[in-house]
């Protein structure tokens, strides 16, 4: 069957653009009538959301839920930082690392307990971190209290000195917390810091200062001038460490009746005595002296005193 040519109508229908299909052209034998053209979408959804009818209308797009911001970790803590700053030099270029030396060399001790006893073979130097400790000597058959130690400072040093036994007992008054170093890591620390070995040196030379105080306050044979004597002392040291402004210092009764060989009852009632004349003041464990001069003078009238007894 042939097809009928179209009727002329007057007016020639438009040229189809080249590439475009006729409206009514004929289609090639075997083939698929093509599908309508999908109506115009605003926005295309995701493949997998797309309906399998081209002719129905688009399924709405589901708001796509932003990913969480990472979870952070938290800052890590700051690492502890010993409140001596073991061997004083810590921070310092080429210093020892303090958690170091803490993991492999510290100790523990509870209050009471003896950290090494006189006559003992000396193997280690302990170096204070936390608390306070107690060098007694034994004295024809009496304990005599020699110093009381606090953190940042250094015992059992004849640690250095090979097959020197302990001269001395030492016993912590509070919980202590220590480094205990032995002869080969003491020897590695003074030889590789020079900052290390420069403050044990400082420390030695204060104790050698301390026996020579504890000497002169033997000499003196009244208990006011013993007393007014060493509080002369921490003065002048206090004041030097702290550059100006009030006198103050930290020393317990403990303390100040080892520097001058008498017993705690004692101090306290001299230390009485200088408060009420208002030499001094007391809060707590620390003693402020409010005139250095008039101190002084005191101590010089002491002197007198007993110049004048001793002639008598």
């Amino acid at each position: 069957m042939t097809s009928r040519p179209p009727e002329n109508r007057g007016d020639k229908e438009p040229e189809p653009q080249a590439g475009a299909a006729r409206p009514n052209a004929p289609q090639p034998a075997g083939s698929a009538a093509p599908a309508p053209p999908a109506p115009a979408r605003r926005t295309l959804a995701p493949p997998d959301l797309q309906r399998s009818s081209a002719d129905q209308p688009a399924a709405p797009v589901p708001p796509v839920a932003s990913a969480p911001p990472p979870r952070l970790p938290p800052n890590p803590l700051p690492p502890r930082v010993s409140p001596t700053a073991p061997f004083g030099v810590s921070g310092a270029p080429g210093a020892p690392d303090p958690e170091r030396l803490r993991t492999r060399f510290g100790r523990n001790f509870a209050a009471g307990e003896v950290i090494f006893r006189e006559g003992d073979p000396g193997t280690e130097s302990f170096l204070i971190e936390e608390g306070r400790v107690r060098l007694i000597k034994r004295v024809r058959g009496a304990e005599r209290s020699l110093m009381v130690l606090k953190s940042g400072d250094l015992l059992g040093e004849s640690a250095l000195l090979a097959g020197v036994p302990r001269s001395s007992t030492a016993i912590a008054l509070s919980p202590v917390v220590a480094l205990a170093l032995d002869q080969a890591t003491l020897k590695s620390l003074l030889d590789n810091h020079p900052a290390v070995a420069l403050r044990i040196v400082k420390q030695l030379v204060a104790r050698l200062r301390d026996a020579e105080d504890q000497i002169e306050s033997m000499m003196l044979s009244d208990t006011q001038s013993k007393v007014v004597n060493a509080l002369l002392k921490l003065s002048q040291q206090a004041r030097d460490e702290g550059g100006g402004g009030a006198i103050s210092f930290s020393v317990s009764p403990m303390e100040l009746s080892i520097r001058v060989g008498l017993d705690v009852d004692t101090v306290k009632r001299a230390v009485q005595q200088l408060r009420e004349g208002q030499y001094l003041r007391v809060s707590d464990e620390r003693l402020e002296i409010p005139d250095l001069d008039a101190l002084r003078r005191l101590y010089h009238l002491l002197g007198v005193k007993d110049e004048i007894r001793g002639d008598s």
